[in-house]
């Protein structure tokens, strides 16, 4: 099984503590349903700098999930929360240095 880094993009904080509690109800699900999949679930992303360029999209997110294959671990990704919300989830299999 390889790593795959699920990095979140966009979405956005919920005005509202009742809707804080929702979203969050929303990704405690999502969580349970990877299940094992699950190597560290992350933590969003506060303030954050990009050197050196890039596409201006923010990450706002991340996770590191275990799949047998890129084509899983987009499978996976298909029921995150984030895309619900207008979002993207970026995955890159980790590479063994």
């Amino acid at each position: 099984m390889a790593k795959y880094l699920f990095v979140y993009h966009g979405g956005g904080m919920a005005a509202t503590e009742e809707e804080r509690n929702e979203a969050m109800a929303k990704w405690g699900a999502w969580a349970q349903e990877l299940g094992s999949h699950v190597i560290d679930f992350g933590a969003p992303i506060g303030e954050s700098r990009n050197v050196g360029g890039g596409n201006g999209s923010r990450a706002t997110g991340y996770s590191l999930i275990e799949a047998g294959s890129l084509d899983e671990a987009e499978q996976l990704a298909g029921g995150c929360p984030i895309l619900a919300a207008g979002g993207t989830v970026e995955i890159g299999e980790t590479l063994a240095m």
